[in-house]
């Protein structure tokens, strides 16, 4: 490559773009969460187990699914935990393994959250784009995430 042209390589310019829309919308959505007592990796943990069939994951996979070490996903559940918004739950298969079950003070937590948080993703996200766009995103999006994280997109119950 030219040297000359290095600098103008479109895949900087993409890769910009992504991580200050990433940095963007944190900044926006952070004053959401704080207010209800939660850090954005409460949240996100706590909308995955939501989302996740039984509202439990395995350790191990909310650790991937939330890019912690299992030090650090162990941290996250007992923060979690002490304030009752999960529980561990051995795993009868594996008595290695065990899961982050939601509680209903959980459940509660998120839905309380999460009206706020929609609305706070429509206005700085997913509003601002037409529908095609956001579709066109969301798939381009996932097969990012599936070449450069593929340990995400497996969920164990």
């Amino acid at each position: 490559m030219d040297p000359k042209h290095l600098f103008d390589d479109p895949r900087l310019t993409a890769a910009g773009l992504l991580f200050e829309a990433h940095h963007g919308l944190i900044a926006r959505l952070e004053e959401i969460w704080k207010a209800n007592g939660l850090s954005g990796l409460d949240l996100n943990a706590l909308i995955r187990l939501t989302r996740s069939p039984g509202r439990k994951l395995r350790m191990t996979d909310l650790a991937t699914q939330t890019a912690l070490s299992t030090s650090g996903v162990t941290r996250l559940v007992d923060r979690l935990e002490r304030n009752g918004f999960v529980r561990r739950e051995p795993d009868p298969a594996d008595r290695r393994s065990s899961y982050a079950v939601l509680t209903a003070a959980g459940a509660t937590r998120v839905a309380r959250v999460l009206p706020a948080y929609l609305e706070g993703i429509d206005r700085w996200f997913t509003g601002l784009l037409a529908p095609a766009q956001l579709e066109d995103l969301t798939a381009s999006l996932r097969v990012v995430r599936d070449a450069t994280n593929p340990e995400a997109t497996h969920v164990t119950t």
